[in-house]
């Protein structure tokens, strides 16, 4: 029998232009050979810049990059720089992005303490003016950009599209001998307004390493359409979202799936994950699902890999569910601190399995792992280092000794004297 090797399915590469994003020292370098980068978005009053810096400094320590803070009001264009100033005494390097909609244009002009405590504008075309407003109230927004030095992004969103445009396009569409299907003009009224705006902000002056453009949609279908076109029509760096995504489950599963076929196609420079919190939720966890659809498609590592059982019939018990996310847990919350004194320890694979099935196997496969006895097994737990069994844990404290044994292994493999 003759075959021949199946091919390794890796992320496609698009090469879109460099952007640095930038507040002091600290450069975000996204677009080029850059890794994707994570950013979120505040839901604070921006006018309360205590709570706005709370909360920014929670989603950066999660692992977002970028922060989005809404700027709506002459109160909250007030805050922005207090809030700037917090987050620099706290050593919270993370540039800030302002989210403007209809009034940006005066509030940039208004508050230049603002425009140059945030390192990138949001602009959204369908939201800077209507008629003869619509291009010199763009202009405004473009020119604060380039005399702060700011990076802007495009943000086009479907539920707030240029409605002028769309009526263009419709009107040209009826002309058509074959017209195309009212959902092709949609993505069509899409794309150029992005495109449209990019090409104006470049006439005005603009470099093309300071534009970053989106094109929101709430359908998985649609978003992917969308960016596949505009993305074989531009080399500018692109940011993805569905937008109004949902929640729990709904929420993430839509967000992931949108975002995981475009990553694919190598399609996207800087990411964000939509989530509307549910009650009781922390905001941060928009950013923990962006982290992990990164490092399931192996573009990036945030957190070591916690490989678990997914449980059956010989594991009664929930001593391994209980482990494994106790586990899990103490790893990201460990992570601020090990990011720091252990370098690449991001990249770790440990492995909390069940029963003798597959525990061995797996653990042997992990750097770290431990099975678990199933359903009437011998009540032992041995644990693999690298492939070689090296300890057995018994009674009533194995994840704290197996926490233990984690932390010593990662302080003897990644410690910077130890490399």
């Amino acid at each position: 029998m003759t075959s021949t090797p199946i091919p390794f399915s890796e992320p496609q590469s698009r090469r879109s232009r460099t952007v640095a994003i930038r507040w002091g020292d600290h450069s975000v370098q996204l677009g080029g050979a850059h890794p994707v980068v994570v950013q979120s978005m505040t839901n604070t009053d921006t006018a309360d810049a205590v709570a706005t810096a709370i909360q920014v400094k929670e989603l950066a320590q999660a692992g977002s990059e970028l922060v989005r803070i809404t700027v709506n009001t002459p109160e909250a264009a007030r805050a922005v720089p207090h809030i700037r100033e917090q987050l620099d005494r706290m050593g919270i390097a993370v540039p800030l992005i302002g989210d403007f909609h209809f009034n940006g244009h005066r509030l940039l002009q208004e508050f230049p303490d603002c425009a140059q405590a945030l390192s990138k504008y949001r602009i959204n075309p369908g939201n800077v003016g209507k008629g003869d407003k619509h291009d010199k109230q763009f202009s405004q927004m473009v020119e604060a950009a380039m005399r702060f030095n700011k990076v802007i992004r495009i943000g086009v969103n479907w539920g707030s599209l240029d409605q002028e445009l769309l009526a263009r396009l419709m009107d040209d569409n009826a002309k058509r001998s074959s017209p195309w299907d009212v959902r092709q003009v949609m993505y069509e009224a899409v794309v150029q307004s992005a495109l449209e705006s990019a090409q104006l902000a470049q006439r005005l002056g603009l470099p093309a390493e300071q534009m970053v453009l989106s094109c929101k949609m709430s359908s998985v279908q649609d978003l992917v359409a969308v960016y596949r076109a505009l993305a074989a029509r531009t080399d500018l760096a692109l940011h993805l979202g569905l937008t109004e995504a949902g929640m729990g489950t709904k929420g993430t599963v839509a967000s992931t799936a949108a975002l995981s076929l475009l990553l694919q196609d190598g399609i996207g420079d800087t990411i964000r994950v939509s989530l509307t919190p549910q009650p009781g939720q922390s905001r941060t966890q928009e950013v923990v699902i962006a982290t992990e659809i990164l490092q399931a498609l192996g573009l990036r590592h945030f957190v070591p890999s916690v490989t678990a059982c997914p449980g059956c019939g010989r594991t009664t018990s929930t001593t391994f569910q209980e482990l494994a996310q106790s586990i899990e847990a103490h790893l990201r919350d460990q992570m601020p601190i090990w990011r720091k004194q252990y370098p690449g320890v991001e990249n770790l694979k440990v492995a909390v399995m069940g029963c003798i099935v597959n525990g061995p196997g797996e653990s042997k496969m992990a750097d770290i792992g431990i099975s678990l006895p199933g359903t009437g097994e011998a009540p032992a737990a041995p644990v693999f280092i690298d492939g070689v069994k090296v300890h057995t844990l018994r009674g009533e404290h194995i994840a704290q000794e197996f926490q233990h044994i984690v932390a010593d292994y990662v302080a003897k493999r990644f410690s910077v004297t130890q490399n």
